[in-house]
């Protein structure tokens, strides 16, 4: 069977404000980066902060876009190639994106959140999935572009779609809500995250808050009634006139109420009540962090229809994102050391559940725990008291070794008691060669920082498994 094309020029030509070439084409894909282009795709060329997308027509023609949309045809673009031109390719971007939404009949969930946003989203992905054809935003596709580039890949036979929305700055979550209109609002929770924009954790909660702006009238709102913002998030939704708001976690009174759990180093046993109906499951993903997110997750996929109990079954086999949690075992001399990578962003509330995890490890033989943590950023002034107050998350977790990066854990690394061998450096290169030469057979090993930190680097050189000299010089591999 010949899968329909996502978009017909037609469609597009009719959904955007522009004028087209001709519009006898289709296209299998859409596409901001040519790079990524793959053959077939539409290329729209998005003016950033750093790189005009219309310096980069030509390599998108030259990888097959089957059409692109342009505010102005540079000259090494071939004649040949179909252009559509638009006063400004953002506007088109979101009309493109605000057409997919209106011809969908899938069932949506929008997820937002402090931490904990791209975990449910992947988990709503991997239950829903099973259940019929989903569609989800990759990565952390969740602001201005992302949203509306991930609405415009959608296809239009789909029977769910799952949409992260992000933001650090007041007003920004409302207008991508209204885009993506969903039928079910999930807030993982609240917490002291890009405190630079904000003057405290309540101005989070109510810019988190905005996600209500463009939900289904009857839709559903999931919460955290763990967290201390829980409340007030409720308040927010009952004034906008949301009558569907339902509660989870251990707090009485929950909707998904947590009933009992156990943690095992890889994975977890769980425990929940919701309607009046008891659910155990095994949850693949391991840490008390990851069994909250889980509560949202089943909360919101029994909003949207699906099968509650074909969707704790699929829990079995769930695997943490890249660079949230992910597993290595890396071979060295005498026998092999485990990398847990948590490289992709940090947060005060990520880095003390990832050092609980780190706590729930345990070496082989005469391992040691080893955490690799570079600096949390956008926590404004009070960001070297936060750094330094993980210091009891560190000796709870009875790490050996702490390894860290950045200015802002410099104060982390000074407060450390003696029993815990303590190395700081500026920037997160320069941990190579002595971390390298630290690890050894059984040692379990913590990778974290904001993406800024650039926590990659470490990470990569401890999966290469081999002396700070191959390192150098580029070479080994896993």
């Amino acid at each position: 069977m010949v899968e329909a094309p996502l978009w017909t020029g037609e469609e597009v030509v009719a959904a955007i404000t522009g004028r087209a070439d001709h519009a006898d084409w289709t296209a299998s894909g859409v596409s901001i980066d040519s790079r990524s282009l793959q053959p077939g795709d539409l290329f729209i060329a998005i003016v950033g902060p750093v790189h005009d997308g219309h310096a980069f027509a030509a390599a998108a023609a030259a990888s097959g876009a089957s059409a692109l949309i342009l505010n102005h045809r540079p000259d090494d673009l071939p004649a040949d190639a179909c252009v559509i031109l638009v006063e400004d390719t953002q506007t088109a971007l979101e009309e493109l994106g605000c057409a997919a939404r209106a011809r969908s009949k899938a069932q949506i969930v929008a997820v937002t959140g402090s931490v904990g946003k791209t975990g449910s989203k992947e988990s709503l992905l991997h239950i829903l999935s099973r259940q019929g054809k989903t569609h989800a935003s990759i990565g952390s596709f969740n602001n201005h572009w992302g949203v509306p580039l991930s609405l415009s890949r959608m296809p239009a036979d789909c029977r769910f779609a799952v949409f992260e929305l992000g933001m650090n700055h007041p007003g920004e979550l409302g207008p991508l809500s209204r885009m993506v209109r969903p039928h079910v609002a999930l807030i993982t929770t609240i917490e002291a995250v890009h405190l630079e924009f904000f003057k405290d954790v309540e101005e989070i909660a109510r810019a988190k808050a905005e996600i209500f702006e463009g939900l289904n009238r009857n839709g559903a709102v999931i919460l955290n009634g763990d967290n201390s913002y829980g409340g007030l998030l409720k308040s927010i939704a009952v004034n906008a006139g949301i009558s569907h708001v339902l509660m989870f976690g251990e707090a009485p009174g929950a909707n998904i109420l947590l009933t009992d759990f156990t943690l095992y180093p890889d994975h977890s046993e769980v425990a929940v009540k919701i309607d009046n109906r008891e659910i155990y499951f095994r949850l693949g993903v391991p840490g008390r962090h990851w069994i909250s997110n889980i509560l949202g997750v089943l909360g919101a996929a029994s909003e949207l229809g699906a099968d509650l109990d074909k969707a704790v079954a699929s829990l079995a086999d769930l695997q943490s994102p890249k660079g949230r949690g992910e597993r290595h075992m890396v071979p060295c001399a005498g026998g092999s050391y485990m990398v847990v990578d948590e490289s992709y962003n940090a947060s005060p509330a990520s880095m003390r559940a990832s050092l609980k995890v780190l706590q729930n490890l345990y070496p082989d033989g005469r391992g040691r725990r080893i955490a690799v943590l570079g600096d949390m950023l956008e926590l404004g002034s009070r960001a070297a008291e936060i750094h330094q107050g993980l210091k009891a998350d560190v000796v709870a977790a009875e790490v050996d070794f702490l390894f860290t990066c950045g200015p802002n854990m410099a104060h982390l690394s000074k407060s450390m008691p003696n029993n815990i061998h303590a190395h700081h450096e500026a920037s997160s290169d320069l941990l190579i060669d002595p971390l390298l030469e630290a690890v050894g057979p059984g040692d379990v090993i913590l990778v974290k920082g904001s993406f800024g930190s650039r926590m990659r680097v470490p990470l990569e050189a401890l999966l290469q498994g081999c002396s700070p000299a191959n390192v150098a010089a580029g070479q080994g591999g896993h």
